[in-house]
């Protein structure tokens, strides 16, 4: 019921409290990413991944402090509805010239169904959607630091790297260049070149984003070229070169498949110093009109904000489809029970109460092993997830097989009832993963060879586009095992099945139950027999301990298949060698950090100078 007065102090008082309580949650998630540039500046690469990893928890945290003062203060949990109706009205009051009111709108949601042990789905008190629009927000620092700044090159485009010049100091970084004239040099030939022989038209012009993109161990320029009716985004990634002492600009990233590959959902967050959020988002958007919200505003280290966008589109496309949720195809999992909706390009994944032999794990320690890769940096190779608690599917939306799926293996996680009064019974289901869709990779190579792609002599051109697939396919594989052996991650199960490629054709890790920290595993080689019946035991004969990891046995596992066995032996033979293994764990252990680029080597403008 929509209150005609707002009579009470007591709510006031709560909704002042809350927005105090996200005041402080925003200042220190903001202070803790403008720290990002010093710890650049200064090398410390353990710093920076301690400070993303710290950041995530910051939300959790606030959300629990502001919990808390309302319970010790207002005995919040105890005041009627028509209490928290006006609680929210004096909030929406509160957020009028706010500069993050959609983030302080996603909190107040967070801390009132936590004090009231709602679920989003059935409260009608709580932004179910925006209440306050986030057009044209303006602050205070406008004049002095405003979301962007525009550049603007002689007509003639003569003095172009002068401008990129100015553009890259105006950032400063303190740290010197080995030599910043040539490198923008090579940035403005290369924009030259997009932009070709076309007339240069009065609004010619460079926009960037006033704050740098941090993370792992590079920063970014993040914007876009503007000539007549054209626009070109770009990114040009700065970098240390070897002995970290001087900085050059790496390469140029232009177009939009770029920029989706550097804000991909497979890697780590950025840390950007933002006081409009929005306008971020905003300007990002118009670089990647394919990328959702909600990927743009966790890829700026705002994932509570990008879930939050994620269930209103997903609650958008129900109302607007028909089809139903099903068991997604593929080869079925021992852990989780995954299944989807064909016409939304994501997966649901819950896990099962039991598990069979070899599997050795609880659910306990499979959440743990999410929330590893949620704060590790992914370096493009693990897919980010979204964990969502008491999440209710219209019924009816249900296939009866995938009904019977859930009711055998995850009964525990399952209610079904008419919880929020509608008449309309919904599956709520206690606890789910939610990630992008991808091609299984099992299911990519064998679609390759059904085309004949494992066949030398086939010569037609569906059997060569498909030896291509099988080639392109095996070897990112491999590169994708060596990203993840990079960033100290040992995936545990290395199955085909439990990679995915995506649109752009990579290959991504999605099965993380097993995962491991590669400085905590023992790589080995196998024994060698010490007697005829050891060597002709089909058994193990020699001790394996549980975090024992022999990597020549790899092969029979993976490389059945000659085709796909000469691929995998010509481009990364040196997996299945003990040695490779134990010496990135032995630099990882010595404290070395691995650059792992969000983009092709050939890109490199000095692939030889920049550190590798």
């Amino acid at each position: 019921m929509f209150p005609t007065r707002l009579d009470s102090s007591l709510a006031y008082d709560i909704a002042k409290a809350l927005i105090d309580g996200f005041n402080r949650h925003y200042r220190l998630f903001r202070t803790e990413s403008a720290r990002a540039k010093h710890r650049f500046e200064t090398a410390d690469w353990h710093g920076q991944q301690r400070a993303q990893r710290e950041r995530i928890e910051f939300y959790d945290l606030r959300v629990r402090e502001a919990s808390m003062r309302l319970e010790r203060e207002f005995k919040a949990g105890e005041q009627p509805m028509e209490i928290w109706h006006q609680v929210k009205l004096h909030y929406i009051g509160l957020l009028v010239d706010h500069h993050q009111p959609e983030l302080a709108e996603t909190f107040f949601n967070s801390v009132t169904t936590k004090i009231l042990h709602r679920s989003y789905f059935q409260n009608d008190f709580i932004f179910i959607r925006p209440a306050v629009s986030t057009e044209y927000i303006e602050n205070g620092e406008t004049e002095k630091r405003p979301t962007y700044h525009a550049y603007y090159p002689d007509p003639s485009g003569n003095n172009l790297a002068e401008v990129l010049l100015k553009l890259v100091q105006d950032f400063d970084l303190r740290r010197e260049f080995v030599d910043l004239p040539a490198d923008v040099a090579l940035v403005a030939q290369a924009m030259k070149d997009v932009l070709g022989d076309v007339k240069l038209r009065a609004n010619f012009q460079i926009q960037v984003l006033s704050s740098l993109f941090f993370r792992n161990k590079g920063a970014y320029i993040v914007g876009k070229l503007i000539n007549g009716y054209n626009e070109f985004p770009f990114a040009l990634p700065v970098l240390y070169t070897p002995g970290e002492t001087q900085l050059a600009i790496d390469a140029i990233l232009f177009g939009q498949d770029d920029l989706l590959m550097l804000f991909s959902y497979a890697r780590a967050y950025f840390m950007v110093d933002m006081e409009i959020p929005s306008a971020y988002v905003q300007f990002l958007r118009s670089m990647m009109p394919l990328k959702p919200r909600n990927e743009l505003y966790s890829a700026l280290g705002l994932a509570k904000q990008g879930k939050t966008l994620f269930y209103r589109d997903f609650l958008f496309h129900l109302r607007h489809s028909s089809d139903k949720f099903r068991i997604a195809p593929g080869i079925k999992g021992m852990v989780m029970l995954v299944f989807d909706l064909p016409s939304f390009p994501y997966v649901f994944k819950v896990i099962k109460d039991f598990y069979p032999p070899p599997k050795e794990t609880s659910r306990e320690q499979i959440k743990g092993k999410y929330l590893l890769v949620k704060q590790h940096d992914r370096v493009g190779r693990m897919a980010d997830t979204l964990e969502y608690s008491e999440v209710a599917f219209p019924r009816s939306r249900f296939t009866d097989e995938l009904m019977q799926e859930i009711e055998k293996f995850a009964p525990s996680q399952l209610e079904v009832s008419d919880r929020d009064g509608d008449g309309q019974l919904e599956v709520i289901l206690k606890h789910v993963y939610i990630e992008r869709r991808m091609i299984p990779l099992n299911i990519h190579l064998q679609e390759a060879f059904d085309a004949g792609g494992s066949d030398p002599s086939n010569t037609s051109p569906a059997a060569v586009r498909a030896r291509q697939q099988l080639e392109h396919g095996v070897n990112e594989y491999g590169n994708a095992l060596k990203d993840l052996v990079a960033a100290n991650i040992f995936p545990g199960d290395m199955l085909w099945k439990n990679f995915g490629i995506t649109r752009h054709g990579k290959v991504v890790f999605y099965d993380y139950d097993e995962i491991e920290y590669i400085t905590d595993c023992n790589f080995r080689r196998v024994p060698q027999a010490r007697t005829e019946e050891e060597e002709m035991s089909g058994e193990v004969w020699y001790h394996v301990g549980p975090k024992d990891v022999f990597p020549e046995t790899f092969g029979p596992f993976l490389l059945g298949n000659a085709a796909v066995k000469q691929v995998f032996m010509k481009h990364h033979a040196d997996l299945l060698d003990m040695a490779f293994w134990q010496s990135h764990k032995e630099r990882i252990q010595a404290g070395h950090v691995y650059d792992v680029f969000p983009y092709e080597q050939d890109k490199r403008f000095h692939p030889e100078r920049a550190q590798g």
